[in-house]
């Protein structure tokens, strides 16, 4: 079995937003003896030969929505066709690990939506079998800004219908290799003010009021895969009452 990696490293980047920045604090082996001889009371001379301690480390900001995530319902909306949306610790794990298929919109221009018609022909073309349990990867390439500051504005975005038609096929959970699922934050919002449109903003999210599913941001080498013949795992942190998670996502290929 070939295992690939569509994960984000877990780090500090300084081209990451102000908000969405990660700190880890790393603690070196030597840092460790004092605690050992102190708090748990243990001499020096009973150290295990060459033990100096254990490493450790502190991850001291780290909001669940930064790096490669999932998504819960409860992050669109606080409810879900009239239900109380799911949080992440309460979303089904068999919706986590399916048969994958990767939808190619790398064609399409930055700032331009993704429609259900992008999405049914590319399907039609490549032949994808989509259904219940499928879980949908969109292909755009954004992924190649991962880590510059360029990469929050830079994609394309699924729209409200074409998130629709994916859940209508089945899916239960679906991701993209740019910053966000719609399209980028700062031209939803200059676009919504030139408009005067109230349902521009956050559209593909918004889907989840009435249409209860998950999607992951921020996933990474989706060009490595096959368009399908593969199986994703995207397995969260169990965090209670939580909009979303962290999740190791990986491909796994027979």
């Amino acid at each position: 079995m070939q295992i690939i990696d569509l994960s984000k490293t877990i780090e500090y980047n300084p081209n990451d937003p102000w908000f969405m920045r990660i700190k880890i604090k790393h603690k070196p082996h030597n840092k460790a003896h004092w605690l050992i001889r102190l708090f748990l009371g243990l001499p020096k001379r009973l150290f295990p030969e060459k033990f100096t301690g254990w490493a450790d480390d502190t991850i001291k900001n780290m909001g669940v929505h930064s790096a490669t995530h999932i998504d819960a319902p409860w992050h669109y909306s606080p409810t879900c066709n009239g239900e109380r949306a799911k949080t992440i610790d309460e979303v089904p794990l068999d919706w986590c690990y399916g048969p994958g298929v990767v939808i190619n919109m790398t064609h399409k221009e930055d700032n331009d939506p993704i429609t259900s018609e992008d999405i049914s022909r590319q399907v039609e073309k490549d032949n994808l079998n989509i259904g219940q349990g499928t879980i949908a990867l969109i292909r755009t390439d954004r992924d190649k800004y991962m880590g510059t500051k360029e990469f929050p504005d830079r994609g394309t975005g699924m729209s409200a219908e074409a998130t629709r038609w994916l859940i209508d096929k089945g899916v239960k959970v679906m991701g993209i290799d740019q910053w966000g699922w719609d399209l980028p934050l700062k031209y939803m919002v200059k676009r919504a003010k030139e408009e005067n449109n109230s349902r521009l903003f956050w559209e593909g999210h918004l889907v989840g009021q009435d249409k209860e599913y998950c999607h992951m941001e921020q996933l990474t080498n989706l060009k490595s895969l096959p368009l399908q013949g593969f199986k994703v795992a995207v397995f969260p942190l169990k965090i209670k009452g939580a909009s979303a998670a962290p999740a190791r996502v990986v491909a796994m290929i027979d």
